[in-house]
């Protein structure tokens, strides 16, 4: 017989701190994620963050849930993000993962929202008939180095013998790329990079009352659910480690140091992402400043969905080897869908829902 337990903020904390938690057979959740879930600023002491499935006292699946908040007028709603969703091979095919997705679409009252998801999790979403699919974010992924000693193994593995001479081939490139960039002209740009967010920043936020506030941004770049490390967390499906992996929060003033552009920039492995970006202009200076910090920290890709920036990104006089379309697909319960006003758009950023924090 399947048995369900759900978690809210105190109780998963108890869980990742007593003897159950280090008995399982495999993670259901780091102890550092569950920490960063706890101190989320949309969740509420009664909120589910973690469902777990048990057979016969054996920890079988579980299903992470990520509360957050839709600004509808000057009304919040509230809904979550499914986050993870893992069932052990020992008990598939017992309905598990059904029973764990209606388990949290009872707590929060059909209220969910998915993105970033496999195409097994999307084949068992659709099974449910339960979710419909608002329209996806278009971006850009641009590549500034080559990094054929990964990708070509990856997607041809009969070439996998081969990778020495692919190390050497992006050597030789990515050297000759670097060399290039440090005699490029710099334009001089007033800006401050740090790993927090000041007053000023925090004000500057207000004018951009849809989006992420101060506090939201500065829980993410304190907790991060990735920590850096060479070793994965044991026994867990997801991510937890990374060799590199870092926010920056970067801060672009104009010619009276007044700001006129924030950002949230993350690496991780040499690949940026731009979760959050906050303009009164038109971009030229951030679009200078990023060409300067991509070739400061040999950045070999960048993903961005911010369309002003990808337009100036996608002209020939930003530096780059490549780029290619980009998309990021979302699922919404039919009764979140239900309860937002016709043709509705939630204006998410890149980092709205987990991929801010992997």
């Amino acid at each position: 017989m399947i048995t369900l337990k759900c978690f809210n903020k105190k109780d998963l904390e108890e869980l990742v701190r007593s003897e159950e938690y280090k008995s399982y057979d495999f993670l259901p959740i780091t102890k550092h994620r569950a920490l960063s879930q706890i101190k989320n600023p949309h969740a509420s002491e009664h909120d589910i963050l973690l469902t777990l499935a048990f057979e016969d006292h054996r920890l079988a699946g579980y299903l992470g849930t990520f509360p957050d908040e839709l600004r509808i007028g000057n009304q919040p709603l509230k809904y979550a993000w499914l986050s993870t969703l893992f069932v052990n091979e020992n008990f598939r095919g017992k309905r598990i993962a059904q029973q764990l997705l209606e388990k949290v679409f009872e707590q929060y009252d059909e209220k969910i929202a998915i993105t970033e998801f496999t195409k097994e999790a999307e084949s068992l979403y659709a099974k449910t008939k339960k979710f419909d699919y608002i329209a996806p974010k278009i971006g850009k992924r641009f590549y500034f180095r080559t990094d054929f000693e990964t990708l070509v193994p990856h997607k041809k593995p009969q070439f996998s013998s081969l990778k020495p001479a692919f190390r050497v081939t992006d050597f030789l490139v990515n050297t000759s790329l670097s060399f290039r960039a440090k005699f490029a002209r710099k334009k001089n740009i007033n800006y401050t990079i740090s790993t927090n967010i000041d007053e000023e920043s925090e004000k500057f936020l207000k004018q951009f009352p849809l989006h992420r506030n101060a506090e939201i941004l500065r829980w993410i770049m304190q907790n991060p659910w990735i920590l850096e490390g060479n070793e994965p967390e044991k026994d867990y499906q997801f991510s937890s480690f990374s060799k590199e992996f870092k926010y920056y929060w970067v801060k672009i003033l104009d010619e009276n140091k007044r700001v006129k552009t924030v950002a949230l920039l993350q690496t991780r492995n040499l690949h940026l992402k731009i979760p959050y970006l906050f303009a009164v202009d038109h971009l030229d200076d951030f679009t200078h400043f990023l060409e300067q910090f991509i070739n400061e920290k040999n950045i070999k890709t960048l993903i961005s969905y911010h369309d002003n920036l990808n337009e100036k990104l996608s002209s020939k006089a930003f530096p780059k080897l490549y780029q290619k379309q980009a998309e990021r697909r979302y699922l919404f319960h039919k009764e979140l869908v239900k309860g937002l006003p016709e043709d509705y758009d939630p204006n998410f950023q890149d980092g709205d829902g987990d991929p801010v924090f992997t």
